[in-house]
């Protein structure tokens, strides 16, 4: 298994009083998987993909991720973990405008210490797999809102993490380009097996994931495959 969360729950305290962000709950995600943490704002649905990410450390419970339990970990060794088995992929796209997209997603090959040649063969490949092979070079600020998620979904890629997490990729797009991003989003998952886990309000956006875990004021109130129509 993959991801596993066993009883994991998160509390925060507001001006001292504790708040409940997320009830106690388990599940596990298998290797390959197309998930969505569906659900109103509110529910849950970030705090328990932080918690899958290991950005963030539960209140009780544990968290393994490729079979290494994170709750004594340092934040060195979590940021290593993430570093070498995750990748994130925000709302907001957090693109550095500076930087072209080509340069954007070779940021995190850096980090990793990939060298040279493999590096850029790596980038261009990705590029060319989230279908921006023509504009590699060019900076966010002249990429429409779609192309510049594309970029933040390819530099989630990149490294070849084992999980993908999204967290409400689509909510700053129109319906028709946040259909295109989730059917991006399926296609790399079947064609490199890289398990991927979403959140979305959007019925539209939910439907595309093969696995539908549904939260409501903190706590799973279903999970399984969406409805047939």
């Amino acid at each position: 298994m993959l991801l596993q969360l066993d009883q994991v729950s998160r509390v925060y305290r507001q001006r001292g009083v504790p708040v409940t962000a997320l009830h106690p709950l388990s599940l596990d995600v298998g290797t390959g998987e197309f998930a969505c943490l569906a659900g109103p704002s509110g529910s849950g649905k970030t705090t328990l993909l932080n918690l899958m990410g290991i950005i963030d450390a539960p209140s009780t419970g544990t968290v393994t991720l490729a079979g290494r339990t994170t709750g004594n970990l340092s934040r060195r060794e979590a940021a290593r973990l993430r570093l070498h088995n995750v990748g994130l992929v925000f709302q907001e796209h957090n693109l550095i405008p500076v930087l072209s997209a080509y340069e954007n997603i070779e940021y995190v090959l850096l980090l990793k210490g990939v060298h040279g040649r493999e590096r850029r063969e790596k980038v261009l490949s990705v590029l060319d797999l989230v279908g921006l092979g023509g504009l590699a070079r060019r900076r966010p600020g002249e990429l429409s809102g779609g192309q510049q998620q594309r970029v933040a979904i390819a530099r989630a890629l990149v490294a070849s993490p084992a999980l993908i997490l999204a967290d409400e990729p689509t909510a700053s797009l129109d319906s028709a380009t946040g259909r295109e991003v989730v059917d991006l989003l399926g296609k790399l998952n079947r064609e490199t097996g890289t398990t991927l886990i979403f959140s979305s309000h959007d019925p539209a956006v939910i439907a595309g994931a093969k696995r539908i875990i549904t939260l409501q004021d903190g706590r799973v109130v279903a999970d399984g495959p969406p409805a047939k129509t």
